[in-house]
């Protein structure tokens, strides 16, 4: 199964993720488990990240690095591309709809793919009516507007499969702790899913990239 394996220094739900972990090495590790891809927070206030970040695992992996931030203005898509990244995330729900569909055409002009985040029908129907073309959407099972510190779970991509666009590829992020929860993503329509706080918490996260990566499909 496709997963993307995220960067995160800290969270306000689970505190220092890093745990004085060198990222580069961290992110050398999880390719070589087989992620199909990486996702980098570079949010500093909430999350403690920074386009350093970005700069200097770029140089150490291969594989597609999505920049993982509050995509407000063109500003952050021109330094989202000089530092390196392949892809910027665009959250619906924190963006009016002029804003949305011009960071969605800008970074796309500008070579970069976009992953639009929704959480709700609400959201989905956004995306729908501003006919957006994302190279993912995502759906985020927890509620970034409170900083993902509620209980959400995969139910909210269960429960949302039924809004799907056809022929979308979707992307299930957050609240997902293991093997289990990744399939119920993917029985729900998921494609692939982003994993973030469980495998920097795991004692081995090599072992819990190629548990995800495992769950295959039927």
């Amino acid at each position: 199964m496709p997963v993307l394996s995220e960067l995160k220094v800290r969270s306000a739900r689970d505190g220092d993720l890093l745990r004085g972990r060198n990222p580069a090495a961290l992110a050398e590790s999880m390719v070589s488990a087989g992620i199909a891809g990486l996702s980098i927070v570079t949010a500093a206030e909430d999350f403690g990240g920074s386009l350093d970040l970005v700069r200097k695992v770029r140089t150490h992996v291969a594989v597609p690095i999505l920049r993982k931030d509050f995509t407000a203005s063109e500003a952050d898509i021109d330094e989202t591309r000089a530092a390196g990244a392949d892809a910027i995330l665009l959250t619906v729900c924190l963006l009016d709809d002029e804003s949305l569909a011009t960071l969605h055409d800008t970074a796309h002009a500008c070579g970069l793919e976009t992953l639009v985040e929704t959480h709700s029908r609400d959201d989905l129907e956004r995306v729908s009516r501003l006919r957006l073309r994302p190279d993912l959407l995502g759906i985020n099972n927890r509620d970034i507007t409170v900083l993902e510190t509620d209980d959400g779970d995969v139910s909210v991509t269960e429960q949302l499969s039924a809004f799907l666009p056809s022929g979308q590829l979707v992307l299930s992020e957050s609240a997902i702790s293991g093997a289990d929860d990744a399939r119920r993503a993917r029985d729900a329509g998921a494609d692939a899913v982003l994993v973030g706080t469980s495998i920097l918490k795991a004692d081995d996260p090599r072992e819990a990239i190629e548990a995800l990566v495992a769950v295959g499909w039927d």
